[in-house]
Parts: C-alpha cells; sequence; structure tokens
C-alpha cells in the first residue's frame, strides 16, 4: 500500500472517520528513521508515522508505548491517540510550531536545559535502562546477515571508547533520558518548547541527552553544557560530554551501514556508507578531545 492509502485506512479505523474526511497536509522533513505526516481530520490537525524500511530492528515499540505513558505528567510530548506496537503506526494530536532546528538554537539554549532538566529531575524511571553496550553490541550483531566484517578502524575505537568506560560510566547517575534530543525533535510553540519522539527513550546518563543536542553540530551541545551545568564545566565534564558524543557516532555508524544494506542508499537517494564512515571520522576526533 502507498503511505496515502495506509493513513486513511488506519485513522478511518482508529478514528471513526470517513475516507473524505481525512486530508494529508504534508509530510515532515527531518529524520530518516521515520515517515511522518501532518493530516486533517474533520479540521482537527494529527501526525501520523510511519516506520522507516526495518525501523523495528533499532525500536522496541512495546517499550517506547510504555515510556510515551510514563511521560505524560511532564507535558513535553504531543499526546498520542494510537500506536500499533506490531507495525509502529502512530497517531498523534499535531503541536502548533516550529522545529528548533529551522530557529537558531543557541537562542533556546536556556529553554532546552529546562527541558532536559524537566526530564532528568523527575525521579520518573523508563521500562528499560537505554545499555550503550548492549545496544551496540545488538546493532552489530544485525550487520551479520550480510556477513559483514567491521573494518580494524572501527574496531580500535571501539577498544578505545571501551578503555574509558570504567571511567565515564557510571550507574548511580542513570537518570530518565529521552535518547535523541537532538534538535530537530524540540519543537517551538506559543507555550515554550516541546519534545517530540520518544523512541529511544529509557534510563542513561543525562550527558547523553546533551550530546544528543550536538547531533547536527556539536558547538550546540558545547553551548548548552554550561547552561544545563549552571556553572563553567570542568574538563571531567567535557571529557563526558565527548565519551557519549563518540559513542553516539559508533551507533550511528552500525545504523548507517545497515540502512547501505538494505537498499536505503538508493531507495532515500543518501549514501549511507558515506554516512557511515563520516561517523567514524566524528568517533576519532571525539575520542582525541578527551583529555
Amino acid at each position: 500500500m502507498t503511505h496515502e492509502q495506509i493513513i486513511q485506512e488506519v485513522t478511518m479505523q482508529v478514528l471513526q472517520v470517513d475516507k473524505h474526511d481525512i486530508h494529508i497536509v504534508k509530510r515532515l522533513m527531518g529524520g530518516m528513521s521515520n515517515y511522518t505526516y501532518i493530516i486533517d481530520v474533520k479540521g482537527d490537525l494529527y501526525t501520523f508515522r510511519i516506520p522507516g524500511k526495518k525501523a523495528e530492528k533499532f525500536v522496541d515499540r512495546t517499550i517506547e508505548k510504555a515510556n510515551i505513558e510514563l511521560v505524560k505528567p511532564l507535558s513535553l510530548n504531543n499526546d498520542t491517540v494510537f500506536l500499533d506496537i506490531a507495525s509502529g503506526y502512530k497517531i498523534a494530536h499535531y503541536i502548533d510550531g516550529t522545529p528548533l532546528s529551522e530557529n537558531n538554537p543557541i537562542d533556546h539554549l536556556k529553554e532546552a536545559a529546562e527541558v532536559l532538566h524537566k526530564i532528568h529531575d523527575s525521579d520518573l524511571q523508563a521500562v528499560n535502562n537505554y545499555d550503550p553496550n548492549h545496544r551496540l553490541e545488538c546493532y552489530e550483531s544485525h550487520l551479520e546477515e550480510f556477513n559483514y566484517t567491521h573494518t580494524d578502524r572501527y574496531l580500535k575505537l571501539k577498544a578505545k571508547w571501551e578503555s574509558l568506560k570504567p571511567t565515564y560510566m557510571d550507574e548511580s547517575r542513570l537518570v530518565l533520558c529521552h535518547g535523541d534530543s537532538q534538535v530537530s525533535n524540540f519543537v517551538v510553540t506559543n507555550n515554550g518548547l516541546r519534545l517530540m519522539d520518544w523512541e529511544f527513550t529509557g534510563n542513561n546518563d543525562p550527558f547523553y541527552d546533551i550530546a544528543c543536542f550536538g547531533n547536527n553540530d556539536f558547538n550546540h551541545a558545547l553551548q548548552l553544557l554550561p547552561v544545563y551545568l549552571n556553572h563553567e564545566p570542568t574538563t571531567e565534564d567535557y571529557n563526558r560530554l565527548y565519551f557519549f558524543r563518540a559513542y553516539q557516532c559508533l551507533q550511528w555508524h552500525n545504523v548507517a551501514l545497515y540502512k547501505e544494506f538494505i537498499g536505503l542508499s538508493v531507495d532515500l537517494g543518501v549514501d549511507f556508507m558515506f554516512v557511515a564512515n563520516l561517523y567514524l571520522d566524528k568517533t576519532e576526533k571525539f575520542l582525541q578531545s578527551i583529555q
């Protein structure tokens, strides 16, 4: 089925409306894992998410659904109307605003820090730990389907990162984290900053979320850190930030490779092999930045 047919069939069933009551307004851009559309149903706006090819390899929808319920009291996410665990189709109320990626993130550092503190200081516990160690192994295992052997460069960078784990991974620091708090997931509204897409939520080190904020431009994370801490970061603070960003680059290197092997470079017109290698370059840079 086409995306339009999926949206019509699911929305008709979930919202009990006629096909002619459903209108696709536009597709939201910004992510390459999912297809998200704004739809108009009898004058009310919703978002409709269709997961990308093999997205289930990287997201547990049962965990996602539980964590979406968990964070409702924080009033940061848009209200979910429907989430099908099997397909990953999700309908949620649309929040009017503009993605932070379409603004200057530096102008919203105080608000972003407040949002992250609201999550990290909430005392809420996710149903899962993000568990970078196990997650990286899991992502690596998906490549075994293609008889892929990681390069020596990857293995050396991973070994370097692992050698730093005793210093920078501390279970006593685990708190509820969004897990994908890049600027494109923040929405600037008339009622403050909101945060969407809680697919990668779990208990983690709060610096993980700060590092995510620098996904497109790491300078954003570096400038967010002192605002979040409310003091000038120490060398160890910066080292911890570099450590988690290096991990994220190792992680997304594996995801990019998988996307290459399942044909998404052709389907989406994105050279995921190039992206994968770029993530290794970044991993090396961040590991070298640790003093």
